[in-house]
């Protein structure tokens, strides 16, 4: 394996690393989730946020605002926001932001997605771990679905892990490895998606390809190396282990 594309997490709080600060949270993988964090015994003082000055990234055509991780958790300890996961299920059940809903970012989408039952003045923060690729995709759809008050995560899903704030899922006292798979597409493609799916497991990353037509996919990780994965790019698909696709750019 090319060391210089495994990023070992030693620097990097791990799931068992605060396991602790967790309260004792259990794992819901399930569809019951409403998106709420659970009730604090005490929330923080009301605050004003400037959400207007928020950056913004295009995604499908679609201006998708990204959220502080401060601003986000601030939300949430006051239940002033709903959390959606915008990653793959197998992801959702291993690890997520407690109280978060499973709602997986398109063509993935399900047809008996839980935000369908909320309502469209909700305010709604999606995140997923690259930092907000598939988080921005999600939150996208919603905005043009009709969705009023949206945002994407900025930082993503691992700044959450890294602060401590509460997880649930099966996997929360797993170590994970950061894996960054390098790629080339053609630069007539930039600004479109290349995905890493994992065969057979319902596991999705994603990230942008650049004017010069590269992109760096990344993955928090703690299952085998052997595992197969798929990149997608809109010009070729190549399959492999992480060992294989960390080894070399992925081409055509």
């Amino acid at each position: 394996m090319n060391r210089r594309t495994f990023l070992a997490v030693g620097g990097t709080a791990t799931f068992g690393a605060i396991a602790g600060c967790l309260g004792g949270i259990g794992g819901d993988a399930g569809g019951n989730a409403d998106g709420y964090g659970p009730e604090p015994e005490t929330a923080p003082e009301e605050r004003s946020i400037d959400t207007s000055a928020y950056e913004t990234q295009a995604f499908d055509g679609v201006d998708v605002p990204l959220a502080p991780i401060d601003d986000v958790f601030y939300w949430y300890q006051r239940q002033e926001a709903r959390v959606a996961d915008a990653r793959g299920s197998s992801q959702y059940e291993n690890a997520h932001i407690a109280g978060a809903a499973l709602s997986t970012a398109p063509p993935r989408t399900p047809d008996d997605d839980p935000i369908d039952d909320w309502s469209k003045s909700d305010r709604i923060v999606t995140y997923c771990g690259c930092p907000h690729h598939l988080s921005g995709l999600r939150a996208a759809a919603l905005i043009d679905d009709g969705y009023e008050e949206v945002y994407a995560l900025d930082e993503g899903f691992q700044a959450w892990i890294n602060r401590g704030y509460p997880l649930e899922g099966s996997e929360v006292d797993e170590d994970r490895a950061t894996y960054e798979i390098q790629g080339r597409s053609s630069p007539d493609y930039a600004g479109e998606m290349v995905r890493l799916e994992q065969v057979d497991v319902e596991r999705l990353e994603a990230a942008p390809i650049a004017d010069d037509g590269s992109y760096t996919l990344q993955l928090h990780y703690s299952g085998s190396t052997d595992s197969r994965f798929r990149v997608e790019a809109p010009d070729y698909t190549v399959e492999g282990t992480l060992e294989e696709l960390t080894s070399d750019v992925v081409t055509a």
